[in-house]
């Protein structure tokens, strides 16, 4: 049983985070090890593994990169953990500038004004590579999709290089 079958939920990117939250509740009610205390030792180790792999799903399919690396693994593209390089000079170039662009925030005449700018920006491009992913998912284009996916985790980066710096600006 996969994690989407395991909460009763379609094998698909887009994801209804409420249900999937609401699904979790009652799995982890039923399947509490707390539940199996007077039972046979087996049904309790059994408890507790299922327990175990419903908080592992859940973790999984809550996260947009690792359900999207899920996906992908069941379908035999396995990249979690991978040290691939990204093939794409032009989006590592982009890459490059706008990080060169985040480091010289802090020496611009208003530093919070840009710095909300340039995060707007990386937001923009978070959003639009969700949506490619999505469409790559759905037309099962795993090797493409796998590659949007190494995308989003460098957008995923620069979007947390800019929660440090706003950090340590308002420090």
């Amino acid at each position: 049983m996969n994690h989407f079958e395991l909460f009763g939920l379609p094998f698909q990117f887009q994801l209804d985070g409420s249900l999937l939250a609401t699904q979790f509740r009652e799995l982890q009610r039923h399947f509490h090890p707390d539940n199996f205390a007077t039972a046979s030792e087996r049904d309790r180790l059994m408890a507790v593994q299922k327990a175990a792999q419903i908080n592992d799903a859940f973790q999984t399919l809550k996260n947009p990169i690792s359900r999207a690396e899920y996906m992908l693994s069941v379908n035999g593209v396995d990249i979690r953990g991978e040290q691939k390089t990204l093939q794409d000079p032009a989006f590592l170039m982009q890459q490059m500038e706008l990080r060169e662009e985040l480091e010289e925030i802090p020496e611009s005449s208003d530093p919070q004004s840009a710095l909300f700018d340039f995060e707007q920006h990386a937001s923009t491009l978070y959003k639009a590579q969700l949506v490619e992913l999505e469409q790559l998912l759905v037309d099962e284009n795993w090797e493409v999709a796998a590659d949007a996916v190494r995308k989003l985790k460098f957008i995923v980066k620069l979007r947390e290089e800019v929660e440090r710096l706003e950090d340590s600006l308002l420090d």
